[in-house]
């Protein structure tokens, strides 16, 4: 069969692809079409799509014979041994369970939702596990009902929006930055100033391949996004600062990139220090702690997450300044 190829223009931007390609393609039927998306006989873009996959402008879609997909299936899924997130999901807890929401707390090296390289087992997976019903809620069906993230690093509280309304209205709330969120961080290096601002725009770092970098804003670029972090010293210890973090905006890597910026990264983070202290927890020091938010009927709500015990236990062994 010659392969069938399809760029997507503006007109069909925002369709789901199933239903597209049964327009489009009217000699094969859905089933069929449904199940050479499934087999990776249908590429977007040269990975493997969802069946639900929403299509973007410039997508490039291919139908090629099944014996040339075996040989190039775009995207290689990841074996779940791989990554063991499953054995994770004991560590999830159920902070509440409202009508119109969850509040979750993610265990640290928990991936939140796949990425290009089609990981399994993430939070994702969990919560469609739990929650059936939050496949049809959202916007982007691999990312079903997220209205934020936390790195796989870190842990800490999410909220986890139940319907769809909530969700258009969570996601509202992240956007106007009227949800409060708060972090607890160790830092490397002794703070001066017992709370302060840091204001500096977020963009992809010149020189590190998938990292991102805070800029002086005469230096700022148009793709460089604004990006406001607070913080507050909660107590003080030799070559060491623990603060109380809250973001104005959500950038990712914000409060990591930031606090590098500051002159004190962030403890236990590989990702972007360079030599990083002998002394560390075992994995980054940085916990979501505390989300405040209005809930549809204007209800104020307020969720905390202690520190976590292993890094409760990291501080026990630092010196008091």
């Amino acid at each position: 069969m010659t392969p069938k190829i399809i760029t997507i223009t503006s007109e069909n931007q925002g369709e789901r692809l199933d239903k597209f390609l049964v327009v489009a393609w009217p000699d094969l039927s859905r089933s069929k079409i449904q199940q050479a998306i499934k087999d990776g006989t249908v590429l977007v873009n040269g990975e493997r799509p969802s069946v639900h996959c929403f299509l973007k402008e410039k997508d490039l879609i291919t139908f090629i014979e099944k014996k040339e997909a075996d040989a190039k299936p775009g995207a290689t899924p990841v074996k779940k041994s791989q990554y063991g997130g499953r054995k994770l999901f004991k560590e999830i807890k159920i902070i509440a369970d409202e009508p119109n929401f969850l509040i979750i707390e993610k265990p640290a090296g928990l991936l939140v939702h796949p990425t290009e390289r089609n990981e399994t087992d993430t939070l994702i997976d969990w919560l469609l596990e739990k929650y059936p019903a939050l496949r049809k809620i959202g916007e982007n069906p691999q990312r079903p009902a997220l209205v934020h993230r936390l790195d796989k690093e870190v842990s800490g509280l999410m909220l986890i929006p139940k319907t769809q309304d909530a969700f258009d209205y969570f996601k509202s709330q992240f956007k106007e930055h009227t949800i409060t969120k708060k972090y607890i961080t160790l830092v490397e290096g002794e703070v001066n100033k017992d709370e302060g601002e840091i204001d500096l725009p977020i963009g992809r770092s010149n020189t590190k391949e998938g990292l991102f970098a805070a800029k002086p804003h005469s230096q700022k670029s148009d793709k460089d996004k604004k990006a406001i972090t607070r913080y507050k010293i909660t107590q003080r210890f030799k070559n060491y600062t623990l603060l109380e973090v809250e973001i104005l905006t959500g950038r990712t890597h914000q409060i990591r990139v930031h606090m590098l910026a500051f002159g004190c990264p962030v403890v236990g983070d590989g990702l972007y220090i360079k030599k990083p202290s002998k002394k560390t927890p075992g994995r980054i020091f940085l916990h979501a702690t505390k989300l405040i938010f209005k809930d549809l009927d204007g209800t104020e709500k307020e969720f905390e997450s202690p520190l976590p015990a292993n890094l409760g236990e990291f501080l026990k062994g630092l010196k008091k300044a």
